[in-house]
């Protein structure tokens, strides 16, 4: 007698593959989870198997079909709330993934803020890296700087002082220079002078010649008259005579004064000083003084050092008493222009 399926029977094999797909759902949340941070213990899963009895009899069928009837209304709610609990676990598997997802972001979110932060610190020490580098080479340059503004300003105080060296003994050289022509200059003028002088010598001495012969000349001259004539014409010859010998005497005395002469610079035209001079019959001068001032103390000084220098006139030893008594004392007028007795 074959036994007829109950209906609880019918939600045998859906209940064993519900189950399985759950145990296999469960495995691979355990894979999941195995890889993932460990979540909230899920709620176990009632599994409810069903074993239908045999009745003995109909009551007892009853019993059991209503016992069945009753099973499959709580096989039903059991199932909806197995659905539940699925779907529940399902959500929670999501929001786990989710969550690990998320936590995986946000782990590689702090991992990237990680890496820009050792990158931003790298970057920084990079920075404080180059900066200092630069710090050192800006040092570097201004220590160098500073070295070649020590040797340009050593270079420019060793070439003023080369410069200075340089000048100095072209100054020195030029000194030397001037002198030496300073000394040619006046080794000439001194030559020049002494020629000058010497020129002077021979004129004089030529002069003093010349005067002496003309002198003895005309003494011849006059003896020979004086002899010849009578009496009176000797006296006038003599007279005469005498009056030319004074003439040209004067005229030497006032050349030799001349010469030895040296007009001041403050000699200007219109001053005059007169000089009394005493001499000798040998024609020695034997002083000199100031009878007439000039008002200029230096044109008069060079008047008396003029007499004086001239020291003697040998030309005037050879004249008679008569003739050199004009010469005793006589004055001399000095002025810028000429001189007069």
């Amino acid at each position: 007698m074959q036994r007829e399926h109950s209906p609880s029977e019918s939600y045998f094999w859906p209940v064993v593959l519900a189950v399985a797909l759950h145990v296999l759902i469960f495995a691979m949340l355990f894979v999941s989870w195995a890889m993932t941070p460990e979540l909230p213990p899920a709620r176990p899963i009632v599994q409810a198997t069903l074993y239908q009895l045999k009745s003995k009899s109909q009551a007892t069928q009853q019993t059991n079909q209503k016992i069945a009837g009753e099973a499959k209304k709580t096989s039903a709610k059991q199932y909806e709330q197995e659905q539940l609990e699925q779907k529940k676990v399902e959500q929670e598997a999501v929001a786990a993934a989710k969550a690990a997802e998320q936590k995986k972001a946000d782990e590689a979110r702090k991992a990237a803020d990680a890496e820009k932060a050792a990158e931003a610190a790298k970057a920084a020490e990079a920075k404080k890296a180059a900066d200092a580098a630069k710090k050192a080479a800006e040092a570097k340059a201004a220590a160098q700087k500073q070295q070649a503004d020590i040797a340009r300003k050593k270079a420019e105080e060793e070439a003023k002082k080369q410069a200075a060296e340089e000048a100095k003994k072209k100054a020195a050289e030029e000194a030397r220079k001037k002198a030496a022509e300073q000394a040619k200059k006046l080794a000439a003028a001194e030559d020049a002078k002494k020629k000058a002088a010497a020129d002077a010598a021979k004129k004089k001495a030529a002069a003093q010649a010349a005067a002496k012969k003309a002198q003895e000349d005309k003494k011849a001259q006059a003896l020979a008259e004086l002899l010849s004539d009578d009496t009176q014409r000797q006296q006038a010859l003599a007279d005469e005579q005498g009056n030319e010998v004074a003439g040209n005497f004067d005229d030497l005395i006032r050349s030799r004064v001349s010469e030895g002469w040296s007009r001041p610079p403050s000699a200007r035209n219109g001053m005059s000083v007169t000089v009394q001079i005493s001499m000798l019959p040998d024609g020695t001068i034997t002083n000199a003084t100031v009878v007439r001032s000039s008002g200029d103390k230096a044109f008069d000084s060079s008047a008396v050092n003029a007499v004086r220098n001239v020291g003697r006139i040998t030309e005037m030893q050879g004249l008679s008493p008569k003739d050199f008594n004009p010469y005793r004392s006589f004055k001399m007028t000095f002025t810028p222009e000429d001189l007069t007795l």
